[in-house]
């Protein structure tokens, strides 16, 4: 005991620990330096890493997909490849924010419980026959879906910036009644904003023109149900009293003379070819489409539509004209036990699903010729040294997934008022207004805007 207090007064211990103690202290105080100046530098790479090669995801987390994409285009400058983390799903991710690398086309239709922008009351610019509700349709589900694509989003038509981008422009719809559904679905649509005022109807209504004051904007429809030139001997009831000739190199002078006066133009065939035809070529007669009892060469249908696409879609390219050209693919009807002429129906209330139904062989056959056609015009170098835009509008598929938006027999008013099991002919390929023909719309918006 007396050993040990003598080593704790000792001065010389006493001095010897202080300077043990401040070496630990020193030696402790420099490495929190170190490891501070360390940790920080770490930190400031890491938000230099952070902010060139891969944005914060809170600052990206409430945009919108077009906003996301503009995020992205802008931290992409460096030229290095950004560091990534996969996971599942991250590819898809990609494609619902690439509107690029989406097919708009392929999808599926989903509810949609805001319904249309338009009713039948709200617009005054729908057709009898097409006026399903008016007509006393009594289901009101084939309203509630949409469009959805499979890789992206498909936002709904603005009528508003619409109507802004065509500020003294004009349009042309270039077809047959299919293309008058349309051009009533687009009117009813931007009715929203601006109610147009129409200008012209030809004697049978079929081709019409209308205007909107405020944005000095045109809209018209111009009715030729074969592009080229017909001689049609039919009412207005569609009985023939003597076979439709085609002449399968002339155009119909109808849109030809306007084609120039409008900046934006969809162009459409159909199921007027299926008609029985008498085909000319240089005014002489080469052959027909079912023509019983005539000795004369069946060429077929496919045969003159070919001709009629080929000789169109060379006419554009070869016209000095700038601006949009839109090719809408054939649109398939619904008709189930029967046709149109023999009590064929369309009583579906719902729509089908991918994989439930198959495209009809005649479905199939011109939207094929309306591919090839396209894909060939569209390789013409000299359309691009024009300024011209040509797209394909493929309507086709997502059209053929919705038997539950014809009138079938609401074409007529009130068909069954009198007599509930009355016999009424059926219309399974125009489409109600509101209905399944708006999100053709959306298809267009989003060309237009991503085009």
């Amino acid at each position: 005991m007396v050993q040990k207090m003598k080593l704790e007064m000792n001065p010389f211990s006493l001095h010897k620990n202080n300077h043990t103690f401040v070496k630990c202290v020193l030696c402790f105080v420099l490495m929190g330096l170190a490891v501070r100046l360390l940790f920080s530098d770490s930190v400031g790479f890491s938000r230099v890493v952070d902010s060139v090669e891969t944005p914060p995801e809170e600052k990206t987390e409430h945009l919108s997909p077009e906003e996301q994409k503009s995020e992205s285009l802008e931290d992409s400058l460096p030229s290095q490849t950004p560091l990534s983390v996969y996971f599942p799903g991250n590819d898809n991710q990609t494609s619902k924010n690439d509107s690029a690398k989406c097919d708009i086309f392929t999808g599926e239709w989903i509810p949609d419980p805001l319904g249309p922008v338009y009713t039948n009351e709200s617009c005054h610019n729908i057709e009898s026959h097409q006026n399903c509700m008016r007509n006393g349709r009594p289901d009101s589900g084939f309203l509630y879906w949409r469009w959805n694509p499979r890789d992206c989003e498909l936002p709904r038509f603005n009528p508003a910036r619409f109507l802004d981008l065509m500020r003294n422009k004009s349009w042309g719809f270039i077809g047959d009644s299919i293309s008058r559904n349309h051009v009533q679905s687009l009117l009813c649509i931007l009715s929203q904003v601006e109610e147009a005022v129409e200008v012209y109807h030809d004697e049978q209504y079929r081709s019409k023109r209308w205007h909107f004051p405020f944005h000095n904007f045109t809209l018209s429809v111009i009715w030729t149900p074969f592009l080229i030139r017909a001689d049609v001997f039919e009412d207005i009831n569609g009985v023939s009293s003597s076979d439709i000739l085609l002449h399968l190199d002339k155009l119909d002078e109808k849109w030809t003379q306007q084609y120039k006066s409008f900046d934006y133009v969809v162009i459409a065939g159909g199921k007027w070819f299926l008609k029985t035809a008498i085909y000319y070529l240089n005014d002489t007669v080469l052959g027909c489409h079912y023509c019983p009892g005539r000795n004369l060469t069946e060429l077929g249908f496919e045969y003159a539509y070919r001709k009629s696409l080929r000789l169109v879609l060379n006419f554009v390219s070869g016209t000095d004209r700038k601006g949009f050209v839109f090719l809408r693919t054939t649109t398939p009807d619904h008709f189930e036990n029967g046709e149109w002429f023999s009590g064929g129906t369309c009583k579906r209330m719902v729509p089908f699903r991918e994989g439930e139904i198959d495209m009809g062989d005649v479905d199939r056959i011109m939207r094929e010729i309306e591919l090839e056609e396209f894909e060939k015009a569209a390789k013409d170098v000299v359309i691009e040294e024009r300024g011209l835009v040509l797209k394909l509008l493929d309507t086709t598929q997502l059209s053929l997934l919705r038997p539950d938006g014809h009138p079938g027999p609401y074409r007529h008013f009130q068909p069954f008022a009198e007599d509930r099991n009355a016999t009424v002919q059926n219309d399974c390929l125009h489409w109600c207004l509101p209905g399944p023909i708006d999100s053709w719309n959306d298809l267009v918006m989003e060309m237009l805007v991503k085009g």
